[in-house]
């Protein structure tokens, strides 16, 4: 857990602007007594050097991390186009990811497609659902689709954080308040969170309701914001 916890640092740090570090030398032993004097360290990157989506794939292996691995059937990496300038972010796997091992394919994956292309072609936006790239903040199912644990995200964090530095989007869109959350580092619920830009690694990163939100009945409202987000990501990326 040092590793983890020397990216933690590392990507704090990265948040706040800082690209190089001081650390102090121990003088050479000598006749005269000597000071300290300070070394300047370039902050190393978080993700590897040409990094691939194929290399992380690689690295994550048969990935036993964290306890997440002991009920799934397919890990859920991530789909679509590698290029898009839009990555959408959700949770994690349900029952019908876990068995295709491609997420966003049951009913609230469904949804998603219906409004990313319904929405696209009323606006003048010549975009299919095969055109951005998909993925979650875990890539294992959460059993009887609980939220993923913290420790959970943080293991796993490390892989949507290479995804993301390597296709390195014009914008993000977050689903619900744990890819929000995830992403962002805000602590307040999805319907303050909504509708409003903030920032992962300087990307843009447009919050909404998670699909599987929008699938109750009750929900009306919800769905006009949901699609009123999405046009407003989907203008700013690609008007």
């Amino acid at each position: 857990m040092e590793v983890e916890r020397l990216r933690q640092y590392l990507e704090f740090y990265q948040d706040l602007g800082i690209k190089t570090l001081y650390r102090q030398q121990a003088p050479v032993p000598a006749a005269q007594p000597a000071e300290p004097r300070a070394i300047l360290m370039e902050l190393p990157p978080l993700a590897p050097t040409n990094d691939t989506l194929p290399k992380i794939i690689e690295d994550m292996g048969d990935c036993h991390r964290c306890r997440l691995s002991e009920g799934r059937n397919k890990i859920v990496f991530g789909v679509g186009d590698p290029e898009s300038p839009l990555v959408f972010v959700g949770e994690g796997p349900g029952a019908d990811e876990d068995a295709q091992g491609i997420p966003f394919v049951g009913r609230a994956g469904q949804l998603l497609t219906q409004m990313i292309e319904n929405t696209a072609k009323k606006e003048g936006i010549e975009l299919l659902r095969k055109d951005i790239y998909i993925c979650n903040v875990v890539k294992c199912r959460p059993p009887e689709n609980r939220n993923p644990e913290p420790d959970e995200m943080e293991i796993c964090g490390q892989f949507l954080h290479r995804q993301l530095s390597t296709i390195r989007p014009k914008a993000i869109c977050a689903l619900g308040g744990i890819a929000a959350r995830a992403l962002t580092g805000h602590k307040e619920g999805v319907t303050k969170m909504r509708g409003k830009w903030f920032k992962w690694q300087e990307i843009p990163v447009m919050v909404t309701y998670h699909p599987s939100y929008l699938l109750r009945q009750y929900n009306q409202e919800a769905k006009r914001e949901a699609w009123e987000d999405l046009k407003r990501v989907l203008h700013f990326v690609y008007d």
